[in-house]
């Protein structure tokens, strides 16, 4: 006995939408993470930027506290920072990107076709991911900084 509330149409939906970003690979990479960035406004390559850029410092800043030994130096804001802005300012890039999108697609007087929408929201996405990247490094590289600071304070 078949469920009710699943028909033969939303079964067939469900695999074309699961089955499409397959396909879209399939038919050769026409979008990379590089187009996208190539493409980016100079204000959003500078946020793309300083996203990776802040991951990195993280992990350099990192790494550097672990080499100083016992000594308990600086760079725990920083990280904290990073953890918590990181995704925010993706968030803000991704969200001026979308905003400037449906701008133009409404100012545009007639549709879209959404081959010229799908590196417009590539670009969204792509900000959106680094922010969550740096807020993951972030998160990580301070647990990893309090925990020598546990391991230093407390004598263990």
């Amino acid at each position: 006995m078949s469920d009710p509330r699943v028909s033969r149409a939303g079964l067939a939906v469900l695999m074309a939408a699961l089955a499409a970003p397959g396909v879209a690979f399939a038919a050769g990479p026409g979008i990379t993470p590089g187009n996208v960035f190539g493409d980016a406004s100079p204000s959003v390559k500078l946020i793309m930027l300083l996203l990776v850029v802040g991951a990195l410092a993280a992990v350099i800043v990192t790494v550097l506290k672990l080499a100083s030994g016992r000594r308990l130096s600086g760079g725990s804001a920083y990280v904290s920072a990073l953890r918590l802005g990181g995704p925010l300012l993706g968030l803000m890039g991704a969200m001026f990107v979308l905003l400037m999108g449906f701008i133009g697609m409404a100012n545009a007087g007639e549709p879209v076709p959404m081959a010229v929408l799908a590196p417009g929201f590539a670009e969204a996405a792509l900000l959106f991911l680094l922010g969550l990247l740096a807020g993951v490094v972030g998160v990580i590289c301070h647990w990893i900084i309090e925990a020598r600071i546990d391991r230093t304070v407390l004598g263990s």
